[in-house]
């Protein structure tokens, strides 16, 4: 639990709020802190956590789950989906697919926190990853060309999400909202262009070169 509390506090914008190590605890810390996430392993010394995890599911709490497991079998798996977890991730934990997997939701929040209506598109966004498929016929992770990693690319694309400007933002706006060089954000956001997630604009000032301005499509 210690470990996961580190992992979880070096993701930005990730607070623990409670930390517990029996099913009773873990139930009256739901019912109190009201977290938005709930990092569930599924073995507690005192039981497995399904019965946790649909009295949160019955109580109707507006809480998300992680279920981390060292269970690899397909059934459980099936009735972690069954029960609405976010994500599902097998010990020993890779803290990259940690990392991967708060970014992923965190993003995830931000688009449902910033509507009040959607639209197919919005909804297929939200339901349904990027996800090609291989030679071997397996679904394997968008493709992405080199030079585009997946974690500062769902970082931008939140921005746009979180942040809809109709006049646009420039490279440098993006750069500094996610700490990153006015050069490395224009690099992604050409490439967003070219996926059709924003669309560019030239905007001509007074004076000097016209600045490159990017919005939401």
């Amino acid at each position: 639990a210690e470990l996961h509390r580190r992992f979880t506090e070096r993701v930005e914008g990730f607070k623990v709020v409670g930390i517990a190590c029996a099913l009773a605890e873990a139930a009256e810390m739901v019912e109190l802190l009201e977290p938005d996430l709930i990092l569930l392993d599924l073995y507690f010394p005192d039981g497995d956590s399904f019965g946790l995890l649909n009295q949160v599911r019955a109580a109707g709490a507006e809480t998300d789950v992680i279920l981390i497991t060292a269970a690899h079998d397909v059934k459980t798996l099936k009735t972690a989906m069954r029960n609405g977890v976010f994500d599902f991730i097998i010990k020993p934990i890779s803290t990259a697919r940690f990392a991967e997997c708060l970014d992923k939701y965190r993003n995830h929040y931000a688009r449902l926190e910033t509507r009040t209506m959607l639209e197919q598109g919005d909804v297929d966004g939200i339901l349904h990853a990027p996800v090609t498929t291989g030679a071997s016929g397996e679904p394997v992770a968008e493709h992405l060309p080199k030079g585009i990693d997946a974690l500062t690319l769902d970082k931008i694309r939140a921005v746009f999400e979180t942040e809809p400007s109709a006049e646009g933002l420039s490279a440098e706006d993006v750069g500094a909202r996610i700490g990153v060089s006015r050069s490395t954000a224009r690099r992604y956001l050409e490439y967003l262009v070219s996926v059709c997630f924003v669309r560019p604009d030239l905007v001509y000032g007074a004076i000097g070169r016209p600045e490159r301005r990017y919005a939401k499509i």
